[in-house]
């Protein structure tokens, strides 16, 4: 799915719509692409001269992967939201000019709770990985 076929189904919009293709890659499995301008907002004091994509936008990145998961939720009017992350490791920086690749994969889902394996990468460079717990909330009026 290229980003316009994403926002059919996520509730994202830039600048917070941190992927740019995405698809199903099996059964409880998602990969993902965003490819880092150099002009997003976040870059702009992270930091000035030295631009590096902060780490909780990496778990963005992996989160809105796994979205794509339960899109038929989605569609529905839910909203995935962060309800914990544990065991996140940064293992290299991600610059202006990279293309961070995601895949995560369905651990468990409980009702509306959902936890993935995540993990972020460039040029095959492992950048971020870690468990992330997600609950779909019914999107208010």
């Amino acid at each position: 799915m290229n980003q316009q076929d994403i926002m059919q189904y996520m509730p994202h919009r830039p600048p917070m719509l941190l992927l740019h293709e995405v698809r199903l890659a099996g059964e409880g499995e998602a990969t993902g692409a965003y490819h880092v301008r150099g002009d997003e907002e976040f870059l702009k004091g992270h930091f000035p001269g030295n631009p590096v994509v902060p780490g909780v936008m990496l778990c963005e990145m992996i989160a809105q992967t796994a979205g794509i998961l339960v899109k038929d939720e989605l569609q529905k009017g839910r909203t995935p939201l962060f309800v914990g992350i544990e065991g996140v490791r940064f293992r290299r920086m991600v610059k202006p000019g990279d293309t961070v690749h995601t895949a995560c994969s369905l651990l468990r889902q409980a009702g509306s709770l959902i936890r993935i394996q995540g993990e972020a990468t460039v040029e095959g460079e492992l950048c971020c990985k870690g468990e992330f717990l997600l609950m779909l909330t019914q999107a208010e009026a």
